[in-house]
């Protein structure tokens, strides 16, 4: 019983053991498709940072151009307040003049008023009144008639021009009056409209300066995402960069052991193919050891082409030491053992044959509408991702062409080219 609970345990702890040295660490390619899937998700992001940031710039664009606007309309408001300033004050000084005038005219009035209040008084004798008719009847003679018919008719033309000219004069202060209080009025609710549109125009123009200084903010914090995102994917690319190179030893060795193995085949089958089996094991090694420019495939052209991930993005760049888009897809076609006469995305637009993109496979050409139509190019890996030299941090990398910025750029132009 003992000796079957040992063995049991024994049997658990070397089954543990194996699980343990089986699953404790990933294998260098797994490591190498994690980061890689990292690396991918990671440039989706930056992809999603730098169109935002271009969103961002568009509208502080033109954030700037309605506060430029707002600025012409507050400052030609600015002009007509102090136009209607200048016309207000000139209608007080021309109001002062005018109450000027008015107390003459009232002056006028009231002298009139003293002049026909005496006449009537003359005209009341002991409490009674003494009419027009009255005194001239009152004439003592014919002489006397005449005389006091003569008086009267200029008493009366008199006191008609007075009453004449009161009345003149008042419509004239009334009339006055009116006007000066219509013209004041009006030019107070000129002043007050454009008061009240300065307001409006001043409240619109600090929301959009604080609308444009969130945006500025957003915008510095795009811009720190992208480098954080950009530091990242470089220490990432270190990283695959490495698990590349140690997949590479790993498999060296692997390789000429398999090669000894062979020789040594070769030489135990007989003594008398020993020269010729030599011969063709120094043939095969002259072959390993040169570097093929390819088998003339697209697997041939894809695998040339991810070599060079990491290559910085230069302008007309056509070589290892830096590419643009046309560049390193002509570079990656000769490595790729096939000859390709396009340089420019122009001529690689009339490359081989369009097919429809419902079609599109591994190894097509995929064009995108940046910098005009067609401008950018790559090839198509499969699964929504393609291969190109962008402008973009590191330059030479896998895309993702299924949502952010490439896919709404991405034209539709596909083209096979075997």
């Amino acid at each position: 019983m003992r000796k079957i609970i040992f063995s049991t345990i024994l049997f658990v702890s070397f089954s543990s053991l194996i699980a343990i040295n089986t699953y404790a660490e990933p294998s260098l390619e797994e490591r190498e498709d994690e980061v890689s899937e990292e690396r991918a998700q990671l440039q989706e992001e930056l992809s999603d940072a730098e169109q935002e940031l271009a969103d961002v710039v568009t509208e502080l664009e033109t954030l700037d151009q309605e506060i430029e606007r707002l600025n012409g309309a507050i400052e030609k408001n600015e002009e007509k307040l102090k136009e209607t300033k200048e016309e207000i004050q000139t209608k007080e000084e021309e109001a002062k003049k005018l109450e000027q005038e008015i107390e003459k005219i009232q002056d006028r009035i009231d002298t009139r008023k003293n002049v026909l209040k005496n006449r009537l008084s003359s005209l009341q004798k002991n409490g009674g009144s003494v009419d027009y008719i009255e005194v001239v009847l009152g004439a003592s003679s014919f002489g006397d008639f005449v005389s006091r018919v003569s008086t009267v008719n200029k008493v009366m033309d008199s006191d008609k021009k007075l009453v004449e000219q009161h009345i003149s004069d008042q419509k004239e202060l009334e009339e006055k009056e009116l006007a000066l209080k219509d013209r004041m009025s009006e030019l107070e609710s000129k002043k007050e409209e454009i008061v009240g549109i300065n307001d409006l125009l001043e409240t619109q123009k600090e929301e959009t300066e604080n609308k444009a200084q969130t945006l500025e903010d957003k915008e510095s914090e795009l811009v720190a995402l992208q480098e954080e995102l950009q530091v990242e994917d470089s220490r990432l690319a270190s990283i695959q960069n490495s698990i590349e190179q140690e997949i590479e030893e790993q498999n060296q060795p692997v390789s000429l052991a398999s090669q000894e193995t062979s020789n040594n085949s070769s030489n135990s089958s007989s003594s008398s193919n020993s020269s010729n089996s030599n011969d063709s094991s120094s043939q095969s090694s002259n072959q390993s050891s040169s570097a093929p420019s390819g088998n003339g495939s697209m697997e041939s052209v894809i695998q040339a082409g991810m070599s060079q991930r990491g290559t910085p993005y230069v302008w007309g760049g056509t070589s290892p030491s830096g590419f643009d888009c046309s560049g390193f897809l002509h570079w990656s076609f000769e490595q790729g053992g096939m000859n390709i006469s396009a340089r420019s995305t122009d001529q690689f637009a009339h490359v081989g044959k369009r097919v429809p993109e419902s079609e599109m496979q591994r190894g097509d050409l995929v064009f995108f509408n940046t910098n005009g139509p067609d401008g950018h190019i790559g090839i198509y890996l499969g699964n929504g991702k393609f291969l190109g030299a962008q402008s973009s941090y590191p330059g030479v990398d896998v895309e993702n062409m299924s949502s952010g910025y490439w896919a709404n750029h991405f034209s539709g132009h596909v083209r096979r080219v075997q």
